[in-house]
């Protein structure tokens, strides 16, 4: 017998008993990871999360990203291992969001992050960006520092020739930060933007 998805309004319920009562609304941080049977759809219930700083959403079946108006003061939204295809409806957050957590899914686009001008860090591991066109649209975030990219078909590419790095940097300056290392000035000398 196939269960119905859980809401966003019944995965905040089910958080607040987990958490002794607290309500969700006054809370920084929400998990609502893995939840049985697994979230489908992001909706204007998570509106009702006004205080919160941290939200996760991860092992779901989520599909698109909606329904974040009102979290005003929303700096980290993790999303990864579900069912997105592709970056968009970040604008509520756009102005607060210093970091998108977007490993393991389907994505294959970076646009959709421009919206977004405090973005720190990116991580977007096992995901299915392919070409340098994409990875470019990360030169408009002039406050990302710190991007995890293995896994995608680029990476796994020009990892195996030795380039990944380099040609990363030469398109991405302002990148301190990548795949868990810190960019050595020879990569920045290298690239060509020392």
């Amino acid at each position: 017998m196939a269960h119905k998805p859980t809401t966003i309004k019944d995965a905040i319920k089910q958080w607040e008993g987990e958490n002794d009562g607290q309500i969700a609304g006054d809370a920084e941080k929400v998990m609502l990871n893995g939840v049985m049977p697994p979230i489908e759809k992001m909706d204007a219930s998570l509106g009702a999360l006004k205080s919160v700083k941290r939200l996760a959403l991860s092992t779901n079946a989520i599909e698109k990203i909606t329904g974040l108006n009102g979290l005003t003061n929303l700096e980290i939204l993790s999303i990864g291992r579900n069912g997105l295809r592709k970056i968009d409806g970040l604008e509520p957050v756009g102005g607060t969001l210093k970091q998108l957590w977007l490993s393991y899914n389907y994505i294959d686009k970076l646009g959709g992050l421009t919206v977004c001008p405090n973005l720190e860090v990116l991580y977007i591991s096992n995901n299915r960006v392919s070409s340098w066109g994409e990875i470019e649209k990360l030169g408009d975030n002039k406050n990302l520092r710190e991007v995890l990219f293995k896994a995608n078909p680029i990476e796994e590419k020009y990892s195996k020739e030795g380039t990944w790095r380099v040609e990363f940097v030469k398109r991405v300056k302002q990148i301190k930060k990548l795949d868990g290392y810190i960019i050595e000035d020879s990569e920045r000398e290298a690239a060509g933007v020392a």
